[in-house]
């Protein structure tokens, strides 16, 4: 449902519904993200150090498979608020649980720690599709008021992470990693108590399903539901009791291509079965294209939880005077930038666009990916210094921070853009959907990737940096070479699309 609030201006003069959904998601990103920066430090970390002791490539495949499960599992969660229970509902239990996931991790038991990552991944697929949905509930279709919101509420993403990143990070070296995923509990404590608290300013925004099931149907659903939780509950347990031994690495890799399968599937299935005429065939060949290159950007750009924070961690010199730079402290970087530098993107891409100069959708991701490789190659040469035994100034990690976050954001909110412009509007939520699953892709490449990061062969680090840097540019090359021709299929979007603001959300 979408609530036509024009006139209201409680919130900065955007809706009053805008402050309950920012502080929302600002809460919950503080803690998720703040869970996530610990998480492979705290998998590697030795059992003297409260850590799990597992190897690199056990730790950083774990990492690589909950983090595209978080955004897998946002198809799902997306279609039970539409179908079943509404977007509020979904936000409310979808922190519910996160909360509990991070309670669960906070208790100083590794029997407990998978269950608590899969209650974060499922509470996360329930909160995040929904709760960004219903931002663009709040205005009415012609709205002026609408890019301005996203980008308010953007901007909560990167403080909330910030805010993560600052207290977790914190308290894992200064008083255990309990500790920190304690702090990230609080945390979606707090952007519960204020959801509820507030949630009467979203009047009828997402109070009920969009789309009305009959009894047969809404039944089966909830009886789908309940099938999977059960099976997940019984696999998790002989896994936990040691009845069923799962090689982390082996089981990423099958993801992997499970994922990529299905996006094939269903994109190919819209493509030869969709009933597309000429025009949106080509467009769909456009944005095939740019989906390549965000699961290429995204398996780099996710080294940044795994290999660039062991690197951060074991690597670099730390030191300032007597205070310690807590590891996770480095990822900041990324959020900081963020704020920083979207303003200026966003008046580039205006600026070009003026003077007819606005670069295609491919070519813009392009850029972005080989931009995004440039950072290894800082990396390349950090490794060095750090394979002859000494430990590096932090300016290289923040350099390839720096570089990273440009990448993103030439590419991220335009990969988004291009998705609501090139696609079948017939087909327009479903291709959502089909692109989300190149940031699971990315995830789980990163993961595989980063478990190559062999801390006893430090010999070898070098050139792992220096392999995803020159793929990435490869890619980002023939990507755009393929751009001077798609981006007349481009040209041939709907003329009603021209008008639209570009997304501002990045990953997130």
């Amino acid at each position: 449902m979408t609530t036509k609030s024009t006139n209201d201006t409680r919130f900065f003069g955007h809706p009053g519904g805008l402050q309950t959904l920012f502080f929302t998601e600002m809460w919950e990103r503080m803690s998720y993200y703040g869970m996530r920066a610990l998480l492979v430090l705290f998998m590697t970390a030795s059992l003297q150090e409260e850590g799990l002791a597992f190897t690199v490539a056990s730790a950083t495949a774990i990492y690589g498979l909950y983090t595209g499960a978080v955004y897998f599992m946002g198809l799902p969660g997306g279609w039970i608020a539409d179908r079943l229970i509404g977007s509020q509902r979904a936000v409310w239990y979808g922190g519910i649980i996160i909360m509990c996931g991070h309670i669960v991790l906070a208790i100083p038991s590794h029997s407990t720690f998978f269950i608590g990552l899969i209650l974060v991944v499922l509470g996360t697929g329930l909160l995040k599709p929904n709760i960004s949905a219903m931002v663009g509930g709040l205005y009415s279709d012609n709205d002026a008021r609408r890019d301005g919101g996203f980008t308010i509420y953007y901007m909560g993403i990167n403080l909330g992470s910030l805010i993560g990143y600052g207290v977790c990070g914190w308290l894992a070296p200064n008083m255990g990693y309990h500790w920190a995923f304690g702090a990230a509990a609080v945390g979606m404590a707090i952007g519960l108590v204020q959801y509820k608290v507030t949630q009467n300013r979203l009047a009828g925004n997402g109070d009920e399903p969009a789309t009305a099931l009959t009894p047969k149907v809404h039944k089966a659903g909830w009886t789908g539901i309940g099938v999977f939780l059960a099976v997940l509950v019984g696999v998790t347990a002989a896994t936990t009791m040691g009845v069923l031994v799962i090689d982390p690495v082996e089981l990423a890799k099958y993801v992997a291509v499970a994922f990529t399968v299905i996006f094939l599937v269903y994109f190919g299935g819209i493509f030869f079965f969709g009933n597309l005429n000429e025009a949106e065939k080509k467009r769909m060949g456009a944005l095939f294209l740019i989906c390549v290159a965000s699961a290429c950007f995204w398996a780099g750009f996710e080294q940044a939880g795994s290999s660039l924070n062991l690197f951060g961690r074991d690597y670099t010199d730390r030191m300032i005077g007597a205070f310690s730079i807590p590891p996770a402290w480095f990822q900041s970087a990324n959020s900081i930038f963020i704020i920083i530098l979207s303003p200026f993107f966003a008046a580039l891409w205006v600026n070009l666009g003026k003077r007819m100069l606005d670069p295609s959708y491919g070519a813009k991701c392009a850029v972005g990916l080989i931009i995004m490789a440039t950072g290894f190659i800082v990396m390349f040469f950090a490794a060095q210094l750090a394979a002859s035994g000494l430990k590096v100034a932090p300016y290289w990690l923040i350099m390839t921070y720096f570089l990273h976050t440009v990448g993103e954001l030439c590419l991220s909110p335009v990969a988004l853009s291009a998705v609501s412009k090139l696609s079948p509007k017939r087909f327009a939520g479903q291709m959502m959907g089909v692109f989300v699953l190149t940031y699971s892709i990315g995830n789980v490449i990163a993961g595989l990737l980063a478990g190559n990061f062999n801390p006893d062969r430090l010999d070898t680090m070098p050139d792992l940096y220096m392999q995803i840097s020159l793929f990435s540019i490869a890619i980002g090359i023939v990507v755009l070479l393929l751009s001077l021709k798609t981006r007349h299929w481009e040209a041939l979007a709907d003329k009603r699309h021209e008008d639209e603001p570009h997304p501002v959300s990045q990953q997130g």
